[in-house]
């Protein structure tokens, strides 16, 4: 052997199989299977350079395993390298399948070459006991092969924050009015639900009257409707289920003038509110 060279454990060709031993017994056996060879005897070489204290046996596929399963001892992981396919196609999602239901004492461990949240959970709809992506370092393949030997399930990080992503986007609603009416228009659109007359809506959003009969005609345009009662009617009929929104009291079915309630500011202080905002002008009537 030359100086340089790497004294590898030796490989026992099986009909494609590679059996790698760092001691001549093991216990606990790990079967690799990949229908790529220079794959699968990569892998299992890095495992055993690791001084692991496992048998690690690689094979085309389980049939060829079940061929020479006699020879080693009973089965404690099952490492499926699919590679770059996509569990979402029906032979992959089936493999997955047949082997967590034939070897069900046995975790069967994915490593694929992608980390997509719909693809790992599909892995584990389909029974695997864990997903490795191929962009981990060997350690932590080697550390997720051991967490399935001892019942837990690894799952890579990124999809801890895809699935945190995803129920931060769940929780936030769009509201149905987005898109519809500009943020000020909205505001109006609540209050005419609500049936506010135009001065206490003026006086809450901190507007003039006529800013907010332009805002309503506006809102009348987009809604086609011809009066305030069927403007109503309509946004009610877009926000059916919207519970938010309690009808004020006083709601009123007519387009006529509203009259200030007790507990709403009287006509006398919107006027003097208005005279102040305004520098003195004198409020419309």
């Amino acid at each position: 052997m030359k100086e340089n060279d790497i004294d590898y454990p030796p490989f026992n060709e099986l009909i494609g199989a590679v059996s790698v031993r760092a001691e001549p017994q093991r216990e606990r056996l790990l079967v690799i299977i990949d229908t790529r060879a220079l794959d699968r005897q990569c892998l299992a070489q890095s495992i055993v350079a690791h001084k692991t204290d496992l048998l690690v046996l690689a094979f085309g596929s389980i049939e060829e395993w079940r061929q020479h399963r006699g020879q080693y001892p009973p089965l404690s992981a099952i490492l499926l390298n699919i590679g770059g396919r996509n569990i979402a196609e029906r032979d992959v999602a089936e493999e997955i399948r047949r082997l967590s239901s034939e070897f069900a004492s046995t975790p069967v461990i994915v490593l694929a070459d992608t980390d997509e949240l719909a693809q790992i959970m599909k892995a584990l709809e389909c029974g695997a006991k864990g997903y490795i992506p191929s962009s981990v370092t060997i350690d932590v393949c080697i550390e997720a092969i051991y967490l399935a030997l001892v019942g837990g399930v690894f799952v890579p990080a990124s999809c801890l924050f895809a699935m945190h992503q995803l129920f931060e986007s769940s929780n936030t609603v769009p509201h149905p009015l987005a898109g519809m009416f500009t943020s000020r228009q909205a505001e109006v659109v609540e209050a005419l639900r609500r049936g506010k007359a135009n001065k206490i809506i003026a006086y809450e959003l901190n507007l003039r009257e006529s800013t907010v009969k332009v805002h309503i005609r506006n809102i009348m345009k987009k809604v086609k409707a011809t009066n305030r009662t069927e403007v109503a009617y309509k946004l009610n009929d877009l926000l059916p289920n919207d519970r938010s929104v309690e009808r004020d009291p006083q709601h009123r079915t007519t387009s006529e003038p509203d009259q200030p309630t007790s507990s709403a500011p009287s006509a006398r202080s919107l006027g003097k509110r208005q005279r102040w905002s305004c520098h003195g002008a004198t409020p419309t009537p």
